[in-house]
C-alpha cells in the first residue's frame, strides 16, 4: 500500500490550518527586513509583513531553502516509511530552491542506495508562484485520501501546472521595479500617470499583458481576461493582498460572470509580497490558450 507525503514551501501560500489540515509538509522560506530576519507563516503574520512593508524604505530580501534541509527531510520521510513523496516548489527561475532539492536527492540516494527501491521521490517544477501550485498540492493531498495512486496525482498536479496562469495587478509599483519585474522607467511613468500594468506569469515567465489607467480599471481588465481565457467549467482561484474589499468586489464579479464562485481565496503572504507589493489582486486559472 502506498504512504504518500506531499511537501511544499511557503510561497504556495498554504495556510498553517491545510498544512495540518491535509497532512502537507511545507518549508518555510525565511525573510529579511531592514537587521531583523523571520521564518515566513511562523514570525510574522500577512498583516504584520503588509504593515512593516510599509515603513521599510529597502526591500526586503528572501532566502532559499538550501540543499541539507532537503536531504533531512528525505532522511526523515524515509524513515517514516513513506513510499512516495510529492515535492512541488516555486518556479525554478526565482529562487535556487528547485536545484537544491534535486542535489539534495542525488545525495540522498548516494547515502542510502538501497532506498531507491523503498522511496519514490518526485520533484515538480511548479513554473509558477503562490496558489498556481499551493492549489493543486492540496487537490492532490485529498485524491490520496481518497485511494488515488500516486503516479495519478504526480499527472493531475503536471498537467495543471502545464496550463495554469496567473494575472495580477500589483497596485504599487516600486516592489516590482526594485524586484526587476518591471524596467525602472516603465514603474516611474506608471507612478505619474496612474497607469498599471496587467501581469501574466505563465511557464516560468512574468510578462506584462497590457496597461490600465486608473484604478478602477484594474478588476474589469483581469476578469476580462480571466473569464476569455479559462477552460469553461474549471476551478479558479482569486489571490489578494492587503485589500480585502478588492478581494470581495472581484469575487463578486468573477461569480456572476463564471456562474460559479472560485475553488479557493488566497491571501498572498511575505514571500510574494516581498517582490510585488503590499497590494496585489489577481487570478489563477487554467487557461486554454495553452493547449
Amino acid at each position: 500500500m502506498e504512504k504518500i507525503k506531499f511537501v511544499t514551501d511557503s510561497a504556495s501560500d498554504i495556510t498553517l490550518d491545510e498544512e495540518k489540515r491535509y497532512g502537507i509538509r511545507v518549508m518555510n522560506y525565511k525573510i529579511t527586513v531592514g537587521d531583523k530576519g523571520y521564518v515566513s507563516r511562523i514570525d510574522i503574520s500577512n498583516r504584520e509583513f503588509y504593515d512593516l512593508l510599509s515603513r521599510t524604505p529597502e526591500l526586503p530580501k528572501t532566502s532559499q531553502i538550501f540543499t541539507f534541509e532537503f536531504v533531512e527531510l528525505f532522511e526523515e520521510l524515509y524513515e517514516d516509511g513513506y513510499t512516495h513523496v510529492i515535492l512541488t516548489l516555486i518556479n525554478r527561475e526565482a529562487t535556487a530552491t528547485l536545484g537544491n532539492a534535486e542535489e539534495a536527492l542525488k545525495e540522498f540516494y548516494a547515502d542510502h542506495p538501497e532506498a531507491e527501491q523503498l522511496i519514490k521521490i518526485k520533484i515538480i517544477d511548479s513554473r509558477n508562484y503562490t496558489a498556481a501550485y499551493g492549489y493543486p498540492v492540496i487537490e492532490g493531498a485529498k485524491m490520496a485520501d481518497r485511494g488515488v495512486a500516486a503516479d495519478d496525482i504526480i499527472a493531475y498536479i503536471e498537467n495543471w501546472l502545464k496550463k495554469v496562469v496567473i494575472y495580477f495587478v500589483p497596485y504599487t509599483l516600486k516592489y516590482a521595479k526594485k524586484s526587476g519585474r518591471i524596467p525602472g522607467a516603465l514603474a516611474i511613468a506608471g507612478e505619474a500617470l496612474g497607469i498599471k500594468p496587467v501581469m501574466k506569469i505563465y511557464d516560468h515567465e512574468i510578462t506584462n499583458a497590457e496597461m490600465v489607467r486608473g484604478e478602477k480599471k484594474i478588476i474589469p481588465k483581469v476578469v476580462e481576461r480571466t473569464v476569455n481565457e479559462i477552460i469553461k467549467g474549471t476551478p479558479y482561484i482569486l489571490v489578494y493582498s492587503d485589500n480585502y474589499e478588492d478581494m470581495q468586489t472581484i469575487k463578486r464579479e468573477m461569480t456572476m460572470r463564471m456562474g460559479y464562485p472560485p475553488a479557493k481565496i488566497v491571501d498572498v503572504g511575505p514571500i510574494i509580497s516581498a517582490h510585488a507589493g503590499p497590494r496585489v489582486i489577481g487570478t489563477v486559472f487554467q487557461s486554454k490558450l495553452t493547449d
